[in-house]
């Protein structure tokens, strides 16, 4: 008898424990918040090395074409803390933008960097936050194409590196955009 309880007491437990409710996937249709995020996206982690033809050279930029420093931010895994070689310095103006991929799936929120010259018909007008603009920047899959609204701007030298990530894998090269403020000196 006290078996065939401890076997009715366990079945009960289990049966009720099935019952609760799941909230694994509760947050599964919210947008995506932050560029960490982008780890789980088709990131274009490698580039082709080309440029828009209007974009300038940087005159004086902090850190020197063919220099190192250390990567500060984590567009990507594996960035921070990564040693970065200097590729290429433009200056220019960057945006942080959202948008919905033309491809389809969640909404990519605060993605940096797009640049002013990868901006379909923008000029030289730096554009405002809530501004909309068509993207001809392709660093992410359904990215080119894509109206985004832009979060913020900032006139500041934008860098084209290429790193190892910290967390193994094959080189980067050509990756589009870190700014100033996103390395330090090794």
């Amino acid at each position: 008898m006290k078996k065939y309880f401890l076997i009715l007491s366990i079945s009960i437990m289990i049966i009720i424990s099935g019952c609760g409710k799941d909230n694994s996937n509760e947050n599964d249709n919210t947008a995506i918040t932050n560029e960490s995020t982008h780890e789980n996206m088709d990131m274009e982690h490698s580039g082709s090395g080309e440029v828009p033809d209007t974009l300038k050279a940087a005159e004086n930029p902090t850190y020197k074409v063919g220099s190192n420093a250390i990567i500060k931010t984590d567009h990507m895994e594996g960035m921070k803390d990564a040693e970065a070689t200097i590729v290429g310095a433009y200056d220019t103006v960057a945006y942080s933008l959202s948008y919905t991929p033309t491809t389809g799936g969640k909404r990519v929120e605060n993605h940096k960097w797009v640049i002013q010259e990868e901006l379909k018909d923008a000029g030289d007008k730096v554009l405002d936050p809530g501004s909309e603009a068509i993207i001809e920047a392709d660093h992410m899959k359904g990215m080119k194409g894509a109206t985004g609204v832009i979060d913020s701007s900032k006139q500041t030298t934008v860098y084209m590196i290429d790193y190892t990530p910290t967390t193994g894998g094959e080189r980067v090269t050509n990756h589009k955009w870190v700014t100033d403020g996103e390395l330090s000196s090794k």
